[in-house]
């Protein structure tokens, strides 16, 4: 069982960390964009693969939070290679002037992380008049995936090294309105649930990691596409009281993954 932290086949169990999964993994010359990595898992995803030898992108929305982690990463990794872009996955332009800067840079893009995200937001509309859950965890990574997918396409024929694109998804996906992803009306304010609204934008993460799955594997090209639930876990994401965070934080710690566990899965 998770909780007791029991080792699968693998050797690892739910209790293994993501310094002890990648345990031997040389990543140098890889390159990888995280979103997100301005905290909680993105944290320690963003600090494991820069200590790996990855070069990491950063994808955030708060460049100052975002370049005081590269700092505290720098101190612990004088050699990491990290840098910051500034990425607002609830507006689809700032997912376009993202993928675009990043294109012209001519980079490569071995892994793609798409792990930012909200979750219990009370009703509110993003810049582009889209429901922000849905908007940000889903519409703003569907878009930039596709935006960066021709590179990562490149990336994996002249390196020869299998590509990886990592949604990062939920057990909430079970719980959805009855009629699953209700795309007709993403906006109705009247039938709004934060929980079900939730759950709708991390099935449509499952179902848009199946579907590039299939068709990359139709394609032939070598990046897999995965969809993963890393575990409970109370992060500044969850948009409730600051009191639920507190009680949550205390009693998590007996039952729920810490941030080092919850990163693994991610890599």
């Amino acid at each position: 069982m998770w909780i007791f932290g029991w080792k699968g086949p693998s050797g690892f169990s739910s209790r293994s960390t993501a310094e002890e999964v990648t345990q031997g993994i040389d990543g140098t010359g890889l390159t990888a964009i995280v979103t997100g990595s301005s905290s909680g898992i993105g944290v320690e995803t963003t600090r494991v693969l820069a200590l790996r030898g990855v070069h990491v992108i950063m994808a955030v929305r708060n460049m100052d939070a975002g370049r005081n982690i590269k700092e505290q990463i720098l101190k612990e990794i004088p050699d990491a290679k990290i840098d910051v872009m500034k990425l607002d996955l609830s507006s689809m332009g700032s997912v376009r002037k993202f993928a675009s800067d990043y294109n012209e840079l001519g980079r490569p893009l071995n892994l793609l992380i798409n792990n930012a995200g909200v979750i219990v937001s009370p009703f509110m509309l993003s810049q582009d008049n889209i429901e922000l859950q849905f908007a940000t965890n889903h519409l703003g990574h569907f878009l930039l995936t596709n935006l960066l997918l021709e590179t990562m396409k490149k990336t994996a024929r002249e390196s020869n090294k299998e590509g990886r694109i990592i949604n990062v998804s939920s057990m909430g996906h079970r719980f959805v309105f009855g009629e699953g992803i209700r795309f007709d009306k993403i906006n109705d304010e009247s039938g709004y649930n934060m929980w079900f609204a939730y759950g709708q934008s991390k099935l449509a993460n499952i179902l848009h990691a199946n579907e590039l799955a299939r068709r990359l594997k139709e394609e032939g090209v070598e990046i897999t596409a995965n969809s993963v639930h890393p575990g409970a876990i109370v992060t500044n994401i969850l948009r409730v009281p600051r009191f639920i965070i507190v009680i949550g934080s205390i009693l998590g710690k007996y039952v729920l993954k810490s941030v080092h566990e919850h990163a693994w899965s991610l890599i």
